[in-house]
């Protein structure tokens, strides 16, 4: 292979994960092009996961074999089962040497292979109709990170020592790859999370309410908001101190949290200040309904505050048309209010005062978006 065609294929593959999206894109990208850059049939990516001494694959591309799996859940290997994951993903580079790649056959030791190669890999190659393989360590932040491994099927051309070569360049490639990816996926994470409570923060549910609604739009999916109102924080805070409070305000967000796994894939959030909310899509409003209930309960059991105010909207309920997300959010926050003001111990549903009920026509004469873009900033930010 030209020495161009070789930068082609090293740039096709940064390319390739600089456009990927998350961890797994990444990881795909990352194999599929060190295939091509070498000639492979099938490439995998794997992780070195010392805490349990073993070598975990990440991704299968390219020509599997019976039992491969793209995204395998259970693929991992025991590092005993091969000490060379040892001496060159840790000993020996960490020593000072270069963590260099190598290469194994089915028939024994290639060029660019190393004496002393282990008879798993060979077992593996021949057990899966496969020729010869290249591996080559990936270093991360200084620490060995895992592997790439590319082979060629059995009567394809072996790899030699410039193959070998080569792959160790890839593997950089790869490494540098990987590293964006992970910031990318910190910052991303960040941006969606409350620093404080560890729950989704307003970003989170805003992006998440609105592919909700257009999902209940199109299909007619229930969509169902819960928002509540912590009591008491601003007692807390004054009386005992910022530090308590915010231990209130984690302590409920646990709970928040608990009572929300009883709705399958909800979102739990804390929108700001003493504010929070449960997003539910597909369960039922009753069943909404109760986890609000739950969640009042035990909110009011917490040592610290004084309950909570809790306002439930669903598009199943007798609401009138959601057209937005906007609107639902509007609904919710009403009902928060009502339950405020009457100080009520079990949530507020809208829909269900009657034919006029007081908090549809609250949520209704009130500007677009002003009650809950009033109250839901509110009070001590995160």
């Amino acid at each position: 292979m030209g020495e161009d065609i070789r930068l082609a294929a090293v740039v096709a593959l940064a390319q390739g994960m600089a456009a990927a999206h998350g961890s797994r894109e990444a990881w795909r990208a990352a194999a599929a092009g060190a295939c091509r850059a070498l000639g492979g049939s099938f490439a995998a990516l794997s992780v070195w996961e010392r805490e349990l001494g073993r070598l975990r694959v990440l991704v299968n591309v390219g020509e599997r074999a019976a039992g491969e799996e793209e995204f395998p859940d259970g693929e991992a290997y025991p590092v005993h089962q091969f000490p060379e994951i040892t001496e060159f993903l840790h000993e020996r580079w960490a020593g000072g040497g270069e963590p260099n790649a190598w290469v194994e056959t089915a028939e024994g030791p290639a060029a660019g292979g190393r004496p002393g190669y282990v008879h798993q890999r060979v077992a593996a190659l021949r057990r899966r109709g496969r020729g010869s393989c290249v591996v080559a360590p990936i270093v991360l932040n200084g620490r060995a990170w895992g592997e790439l491994y590319v082979a060629r099927p059995t009567g394809a051309p072996v790899f030699g020592r410039e193959d070998a070569d080569f792959a160790t360049v890839l593997a950089a490639v790869v490494a540098a790859g990987i590293a964006q990816a992970e910031r990318l996926e910190e910052a991303r994470r960040l941006a969606f999370t409350d620093a404080l409570t560890g729950l989704a923060n307003r970003r989170a549910v805003d992006a998440r309410l609105d592919e909700a609604v257009d999902r209940h739009k199109r299909d007619g999916v229930v969509v169902s908001l819960v928002v509540c109102d912590l009591n008491g924080l601003k007692r807390v805070n004054d009386t005992r101190g910022h530090a308590v409070g915010d231990r209130l305000l984690e302590r409920f967000g646990s709970v928040l949290s608990l009572c929300g796994a009883m709705l399958p894939g909800a979102l739990a959030a804390r929108l700001g200040g003493d504010e929070f909310c449960l997003l539910a899509v597909g369960p039922s409003a009753d069943d909404v309904v109760r986890a609000a209930d739950e969640l009042c309960r035990r909110a009011g059991e917490l040592e610290l505050g004084e309950g909570v105010a809790c306002g439930v909207a669903s598009t199943a309920d007798p609401i009138g048309p959601v057209r937005s997300a906007r609107r639902l959010f509007r609904l919710a926050d009403a009902a928060q209010y009502r339950a405020k003001a009457e100080r009520a111990e079990r949530p507020v549903v809208a829909g269900r005062g009657g034919p006029d009920d007081p908090v549809v026509r609250l949520a209704d004469a009130t500007p677009s978006g002003q009650t809950a873009e009033r109250r839901t900033f509110r009070g001590r930010q995160p």
